[in-house]
């Protein structure tokens, strides 16, 4: 059996792209090539790889099942002509990460800024998205890694432990709620309009975890998709919004938002790193989250975080 990286990445291509035209695009190859080296990979194997619906190619069981594979294949041999190229010219590498809004906005930057200081001919892409969006860029190996501030529930997916922070209860300053001295009910809470994020997001899951135990339903008539608007909505009076602190400080600070006083528990979620459990852990990839970890360890009553490590 002979099997080729080429064809390797065009099977990819085509699992990414749905068809061998947009395929050879993707690979700097003719759709006739591209049709050509897919071909020639399912003889090999002795098996088809995709279902063939009308002008779309699907992936099928046994095409799932070479995908990981397949890409891990690809990366290493791509790592390895990173590692050659970065030899002989010393160009240094690139690194493609994600992170969920709230770690990518206010988490993230401190943490690229010290490591490419450390490393001036590092280059590295950071994409910022829910969590929901990020996990599933991960999982189809789109990202080296991902660091995400909801839960993931991908069994592809390998999940450490990161940091954490506080989700705190904010209202505008002349909010009814924000009047009072004495400590917020749980019931007046139960009572009030509340600003949520989208389905998807890490901060929705998070805030429907550790509010639905004690607000079984939350009123809410607005949502958004970014928990920069969803602040500034509640510094407008819309209602009551649930927001990782990191996120409000500055307009807690210009006193545009107030923190509320209740009657609930401290409000924590945990902040976790991901890599697609099949993912060739480069010594580059694994010395940039070594870094971050390292950085913002994770409180102590939490799991330890741990270094990636190649599951083979």
């Amino acid at each position: 059996m002979r099997l080729s990286i080429r064809q390797l990445e065009v099977f990819l291509a085509v699992a990414h792209t749905t068809t061998t035209a947009a395929a050879g695009k993707a690979v700097s190859l003719s759709q006739s090539a591209a049709s050509a080296a897919l071909n020639e990979l399912e003889r090999a194997l002795g098996t088809r790889l995709f279902d063939r619906v009308g002008k779309r190619l699907v992936l099928n069981d046994s095409g799932r099942a070479l995908l990981p594979q397949a890409r891990s294949v690809v990366d290493g041999a791509a790592a390895i002509e990173r590692g050659a190229t970065s030899r002989s010219t010393d160009t240094g590498f690139e690194l493609v990460v994600g992170a969920s809004t709230t770690v990518g906005d206010r988490v993230m930057p401190p943490l690229v800024a010290s490591f490419l200081r450390e490393r001036p001919r590092a280059r590295l892409q950071l994409h910022i998205g829910n969590t929901r969006e990020i996990a599933e860029a991960v999982a189809a190996f789109e990202l080296d890694a991902g660091f995400i501030e909801g839960p993931a529930h991908d069994p592809r997916l390998t999940v450490v432990r990161w940091t954490g922070d506080e989700l705190v209860i904010v209202a505008a300053p002349d909010h009814p709620l924000a009047r009072r001295r004495a400590r917020v009910p749980v019931a007046d809470l139960r009572d009030a309009e509340w600003l949520l994020r989208e389905p998807g997001s890490g901060t929705r899951e998070a805030v429907e975890q550790v509010l639905l135990p004690h607000l079984p339903h939350i009123r809410s008539r607005v949502q958004m998709g970014s928990a920069e608007a969803i602040k500034l909505a509640a510094a407008e009076g819309l209602g009551l919004a649930c927001l990782s602190q990191l996120a409000v400080a500055d307009l807690v600070r210009t006193q545009r938002l107030v923190v509320l006083r209740t009657t609930l528990p401290v409000l924590r979620r945990g902040f976790s790193l991901i890599y697609h459990e099949e993912k060739l852990v480069s010594t580059n990839l694994r010395t940039f989250i070594t870094h971050c970890m390292m950085a913002n360890r994770p409180p102590a009553s939490g799991t330890d975080a741990r270094e990636p490590r190649n599951r083979r």
